[in-house]
């Protein structure tokens, strides 16, 4: 064996034995299965056996998926043929007149409400748009001074206002928008009670949720700006056990719901909440004649069962006086035979 090839089987038998040290160091360093097994809890070995089976479904699911919408694309082109006589949703759509009423919530009252309060407003106001897009007679819906916290809070939680449909949203005040004789501001606290809605002007919610807070905000704002006011007339109709002041969205649903009864009371008495208490004003009265009537015949109750009570314990006295004459006679007989 040469010189030259020597160093050539040591660099060689250097390089395997590096080889089988690193071999066994990645052995003892890798865990054997079962240990892997004893470090993982039930819970996650629950969990992996479900992302397994998950992962193994997915083609299932996907061809589930195909044929369910396969389905109710047959049900949809059935339900189609089915209605040749003119009764589905688009056809009913048609029949729609809109209302050359205007209706306006003010939203100047963005700096007065907490965020709580704004989302509420916000909640009201989809409310609102839903409930006049499915409307028989939709109204002219307009929203004033929009920005603010308001704003922010549509943008951050409802992106989809932007593509609103038959709704004019503007930053600017209804003042700068609308003539003021067409103005009228729709306020508890006016002492204008609303008999008539006249479809040529605007009619304005005040946009604030305040729990009672800020009282007369809205006439105060109307007065200033000298236009016209007026409360709806909710007293003429209907006996409530709480305060006067609607939400935005039950304002702007009677509003509507009028447009399509022209009766005050059966809108009245189809928006406004049970918790409300809402009773027509002709039994509130009947109610409260009954309560009085009721009262009288409880305290007649109350004199006879007094003068019962007052004979009772006269004839008490009685028996109580010829029991004592008894007792007392019954001891002078004693007292005779012992003496």
């Amino acid at each position: 064996m040469s010189s030259e090839t020597l160093p050539t089987l040591t660099e060689t038998s250097n390089v395997e034995r590096k080889q089988g040290l690193s071999e066994d160091q990645e052995e003892s360093q890798t865990p054997r299965l079962g240990e892997v097994f004893e470090q993982i809890s039930k819970r996650q070995m629950k969990k992996l056996i479900k992302q397994k089976q998950w992962e193994e479904q997915r083609e299932l699911r996907k061809q589930k998926r195909k044929e369910k919408r396969k389905r109710k694309k047959l049900e949809r082109q059935c339900q189609l043929e089915s209605n040749s006589d003119g009764n589905d949703r688009k056809r009913i759509r048609r029949h729609v007149v809109q209302s050359t009423l205007r209706l306006i919530i003010d939203c100047s009252f963005d700096d007065l409400m907490i965020l709580k309060d704004i989302k509420k407003l916000h909640k009201q106001i989809q409310r609102c748009y839903a409930e006049n897009r499915r409307a028989l007679h939709p109204v002219q819906f307009y929203l004033t001074s929009h920005g603010g916290q308001l704003k922010k809070n549509m943008d951050e939680n409802d992106k989809g206002w932007v593509n609103w449909k038959d709704i004019y949203i503007k930053p600017e005040h209804y003042s700068e928008l609308i003539k003021k004789e067409d103005l009228i501001y729709l306020t508890s606290d006016s002492p204008n009670i609303l008999k008539e809605l006249d479809e040529s002007k605007a009619y304005v919610i005040g946009g604030l949720v305040d729990h009672n807070h800020h009282k007369g905000l809205t006439y105060k704002q109307a007065s200033d700006y000298g236009i016209d006011h007026a409360q709806l007339p909710l007293g003429n109709f209907v006996k409530m056990n709480s305060r006067k002041v609607l939400a935005v969205n039950h304002v702007f649903e009677i509003i509507l719901e009028y447009l399509e009864t022209r009766n005050w009371q059966e809108a009245f008495f189809t928006i406004l909440p049970q918790r409300k208490g809402a009773v027509p004003t002709d039994k509130a009265c009947e109610s409260s004649s009954h309560d009085k009537q009721s009262a009288r015949v409880e305290g007649g109750l109350d004199s006879d069962s007094s003068e019962e009570d007052y004979s009772r314990n006269e004839l008490d006295s009685q028996h109580e006086g010829e029991k004592q004459d008894k007792e007392n006679s019954t001891e002078s007989t004693v007292n005779s035979i012992t003496h």
